[in-house]
């Protein structure tokens, strides 16, 4: 099968400081006429010396030799930081500019919404907007006229429909946007991060229009930073770095991957031979502390839900029966819960002068924020002898995930855990959350 959207060695360069060659109105082309008259004149007067050259600025590969399929009925999630490349590679996608090098091919219609003011003549009313957007489509007036009331519906901009839309704000310019780019029925759509703008319930109603779009067969290209947004609503993701393709797959995988090559991937570890946080009196014994995501990478930063675990190295003059206990706090210096060893059951039967002993926190219930970690080091042979403490040993990162697998994020500072429940009526069936 054909796939809708081929991209084949893709490439965009800019020059830093220098604008894209651009249409010009015949007075701007007067202006630049008469200006090249003049600087031809003076070169002549001159003696035909030419001045020093002005720096054109650097060069910067916004995309560099990307290339990839997207299948008729697929939902791609782009991801990656500011600067990968996504918002480019859509504006290529969209025809608003031109690769360096490299072919797209798109089997389809296209509707987009990239960024306000995107389509949209700003001396015509909402309404002469909806048609010209359809006109542009190749879509007759009779058509469009049948999608009009949903659009105006779903947009809620009723009121102002007749209105020239460069009066409208920022939202309700981004809901009507949307709302045509939805309903006038393209086979591709792409959608960059730009729905942020709205609020929190026109971003919901948007995911939701946006999984119809996909169930109805239509392809979908959706830009964003919000990870939960991604896996709910995307059945694949590409991930771009620094304008280069790095992978292509189930959109859960890959954003862990974006997760763990991403963020904070150089705060996983510690040294602890010399602390700030060290309790005056301990004996220095704990040398490291390394953190690590559920899949056993070295990683500063995890998931809403995902397990965490902590490796902390000794080195002790006297052998001892290691004892680790580890306090976790938020950013407040709260603490919310504390484990160790002895809790948990296990007790070394071997006394070493130096070793690793690991903490797995099994999915711990953690909303959105910065945490950090007390470290006790003793000998489990003497119970509640702490030989080493250290506070604030580490600190590490949770990002929002859709935890509860409804497409909303939990928010950061409403609580200091999240938890699992089901809600029911007396008479309806529990629905778990």
């Amino acid at each position: 099968m054909r796939p809708i959207i081929k991209v084949q060695g893709l490439s965009k360069l800019y020059t830093l400081g220098k604008r894209e060659v651009r249409y010009r109105t015949l007075r701007e082309t007067l202006v630049n006429a008469i200006g090249e008259s003049a600087k031809n004149l003076r070169f002549r007067l001159s003696g035909g010396r030419k001045g020093r050259p002005r720096d054109e600025g650097a060069d910067l590969w916004a995309l560099r030799d990307v290339s990839f399929d997207v299948r008729a009925g697929e939902v791609l999630g782009i991801i990656g930081r500011n600067g990968a490349g996504k918002s480019t590679l859509l504006k290529i996608l969209s025809r608003i500019t031109e690769p360096t090098s490299g072919q797209v091919e798109l089997y389809g219609r296209v509707g987009s919404l990239l960024e306000v003011g995107t389509g949209f003549h700003p001396e015509l009313t909402g309404r002469e907007n909806i048609f010209l957007s359809g006109a542009i489509l190749g879509m007759r007036r009779t058509e469009i006229a049948r999608k009009l009331d949903e659009i105006v519906a779903f947009s809620e901009v009723d009121k102002f429909i007749d209105t020239p839309v460069k009066r409208y704000s920022s939202g309700m310019f981004v809901r009507l946007a949307f709302a045509v780019a939805a309903h006038l029925e393209p086979e591709i759509l792409l959608i960059d991060e730009v729905l942020a703008v709205g609020d929190q319930a026109f971003q919901k109603r948007c995911l939701g229009k946006m999984g119809e779009v996909a169930r109805d067969g239509r392809t979908v290209v959706f830009v964003s930073h919000n990870m939960a947004s991604i896996e709910s609503l995307c059945s694949t993701c590409l991930f771009l770095s620094s304008g280069q393709f790095v992978a292509k797959g189930p959109a859960d995988q890959i954003v862990s991957s974006y997760l763990t090559a991403e963020l904070r991937p150089e705060s996983a570890s510690a040294s602890l031979a010399v602390h700030p946080g060290r309790r005056t009196g301990s004996n220095p014994m704990m040398t490291i502390v390394t953190l690590r995501d559920d899949t056993g990478t070295p990683t500063g930063a995890i998931r809403m839900g995902s397990s965490l675990s902590v490796s902390v190295s000794f080195a002790s003059d006297c052998p001892i029966l290691p004892g680790l206990g580890v306090v976790l706090k938020n950013a407040h210096g709260v603490a919310i819960f504390g484990v160790n060893n002895g809790f948990g059951g296990y007790h070394p039967e071997k006394r070493l002068g130096n070793g690793t002993m690991i903490c797995t926190l099994d999915r711990p219930p953690l909303l959105p924020g910065t945490y950090s970690l007390d470290l006790y080091l003793g000998d489990d042979s003497k119970r509640g002898d702490d030989l080493d403490v250290i506070c604030d040993a580490i600190s590490f990162e949770v990002h929002p995930a859709d935890v509860f697998g409804t497409g909303r994020l939990p928010a950061a500072g409403t609580s200091l855990i999240y938890w699992p429940a089901k809600f029911a009526l007396a008479n309806g069936e529990a629905q778990e959350v």
